[in-house]
């Protein structure tokens, strides 16, 4: 076990010297040719359901949702709550059915920000997608998945749903290498262009960027804005001097993930964050401890220069994609290290990444302290308020969940972001929105097209999340091992967990996806023996 962590962190070391941002290796093979799902049906029809349809209009049902392939032709109101259903208004002609009586339905889940790689050789990729559909989640946006060509090739067999898999959206950086890319400066305006006309033909959906000078930084988003090709970038630490959120929006920016830029687009008294003379961004604790520390350092809630700023943001229809469960740890470590779920879902090898060490990325907590955690608190009780006050703005907040560090894992994590949105004040309808409609909404934004997806309605993909509990009542529900009730005097029980994800029309059983998982988890542990609570 311990020769294990050394070789993944050494390889870790090896990749994070590439950049001011890990590259994510892709995992030890692609997705196994699919073992479960059922269909898609020639007449589908989920019977007597109540409708949470994505847009943040309020549940209705009973209702009858008919598919026919891949895609939803009707939804049939068949009587009213607490009244017998009217049998003469029901649909027929079903070759599947599925009795969703008290049950609620969902658009599929869309994450806009995860990696299948990341950590050199933990698992296959069927560990990942399962999880991820395990949790109704049937599109991801990867940024990167991984390389280029491995991530064109699984997109693709996800299309023809030769896997087990979300929908697969595939973003990549600026120079990343694939067939037929002959290589270039990416210091030079003209070569940017050329890997943007290249990324384009060979079928890479969007760029994820970095905080680029702004000459490359203006040259790939013009460039990319002229093909259609959509937009996010992680503005990291090294480069947000110059090219913050407001500096980044205004050269055609389409999304950001995460909060940097954010803080640093609104500084009230100095120019660059006052780092300790000492800082070193190479030293991991020193660059997630110290980013926290800007909380106090900007412009008041309501103030004119924050206004200022959403209004800039809605002028360019600009999409925030927080993450924020990915650095929730910085907030309390302990309980992120002690999650429930850690013990029949995260493998050896995955716990292994996360424990501290100086050189594996997101392993940062060498020495993490009380004050740490207080500075994290008061930062993301900040960033709550501008995402709350962006959105009642009218502004687009969306889902996403950059799982496989700092504890967080696949599926699991995306789930967190629901209860992180609730906390920072968005309704639970929003919070679902969040997760569907403006999630769809920012993958075709850059294309001018409509979407396809997000929303139940006739016309749209036979993409839908099935689940037994109320998720506004309780998002744990969506959790894949449920969440704790007490039903009566004495009887604890789990409830909950996705019941059913369609993706395509292909009916998945969430449950069975989850016990494919645990043994994995398990095959692996008899291998390599038990995690390590560190």
């Amino acid at each position: 076990m311990k020769i294990l962590g050394k070789h993944l962190k050494a390889v870790m070391l090896m990749l994070l010297a590439v950049g001011t941002t890990a590259a994510f290796a892709q995992p030890s093979e692609p997705g196994k040719k699919r073992d479960r799902g059922e269909g898609p049906y020639e007449r589908l029809i989920i019977r007597g359901a109540t409708v949470i349809d994505g847009t943040g209009a309020p549940a209705s049902g009973p209702k009858d949702i008919v598919i026919e392939g891949n895609k939803i032709v009707s939804i049939q109101g068949v009587g009213y709550p607490g009244v017998p259903i009217n049998e003469d208004r029901r649909p027929g002609g079903a070759t599947k059915e599925i009795d969703a009586t008290g049950m609620y339905v969902m658009p599929g889940f869309i994450d806009l920000h995860v990696h299948t790689g990341g950590q050199p050789k933990v698992a296959n990729a069927d560990y990942v997608y399962k999880l991820w559909l395990g949790h109704g989640v049937t599109t991801v946006r990867g940024v990167p998945f991984s390389s280029v060509d491995w991530s064109l090739s699984e997109k693709e067999r996800s299309a023809k749903n030769e896997i087990a898999a979300p929908r697969m959206v595939s973003y990549h950086r600026i120079g990343s290498s694939g067939k037929g890319w002959e290589g270039g400066d990416m210091n030079n305006p003209e070569d940017v262009r050329k890997w943007v006309r290249w990324a384009k033909k060979v079928g890479i959906d969007g760029l994820k960027l970095g905080a680029h000078d702004p000459e490359i930084m203006a040259a790939a988003l013009d460039e990319a804005n002229k093909l259609g090709l959509g937009s996010t970038a992680h503005l990291d630490q090294m480069g947000v001097v110059r090219m913050n959120t407001s500096d980044a929006v205004k050269l055609g920016l389409g999304s950001q993930t995460h909060y940097y830029g954010l803080f640093e687009s609104m500084y009230k008294d100095h120019d660059i964050q006052p780092y300790p003379v000492d800082q070193n961004y190479q030293d991991e604790q020193h660059r997630f401890g110290q980013v926290a520390r800007q909380w106090n350092m900007i412009v008041e809630q309501g103030s004119t220069e924050w206004n200022n700023l959403i209004e800039e943001f809605l002028k360019h229809d600009f999409t925030l994609d927080p993450t924020m469960t990915i650095y929730e740890a910085g907030r309390d470590v302990m309980r992120a290290r002690n999650k429930d779920w850690h013990e029949d879902y995260t493998l050896p090898t995955l716990w292994d990444f996360y424990k501290p060490d100086r050189r594996a990325h997101g392993s940062y907590w060498f020495y993490w302290t009380t004050a740490d955690e207080i500075a994290w608190k008061n930062y993301y009780s900040t960033w709550m308020k501008f995402l709350d006050d962006y959105k009642d703005a009218g502004g687009r907040v969306t889902t996403g969940s950059d799982s496989g560090f700092i504890y967080n894992l696949y599926g699991f994590g995306y789930i967190r972001e629901f209860e992180l949105l609730q906390e920072a004040g968005f309704h639970p309808l929003e919070v679902v929105r969040s997760a569907t409609l403006s999630g769809a909404e920012e993958l075709v934004k850059a294309s001018g097209g409509t979407i396809d997806r997000g929303i139940i309605r006739p016309g749209k993909l036979a993409d839908l999340v099935i689940v037994e509990e109320n998720p506004l009542e309780n998002f744990k529900v969506l959790y894949g091992n449920g969440a704790i009730k007490l039903d009566g005097v004495d009887n604890i029980e789990r409830v909950g967990g996705v019941k059913y994800t369609i993706k395509d029309g292909i009916v998945y059983d969430a449950k069975q996806l989850l016990e494919d998982v645990r043994k994995m988890v398990d095959d692996q542990e008899k291998q390599l023996g038990k995690k390590e609570k560190y």
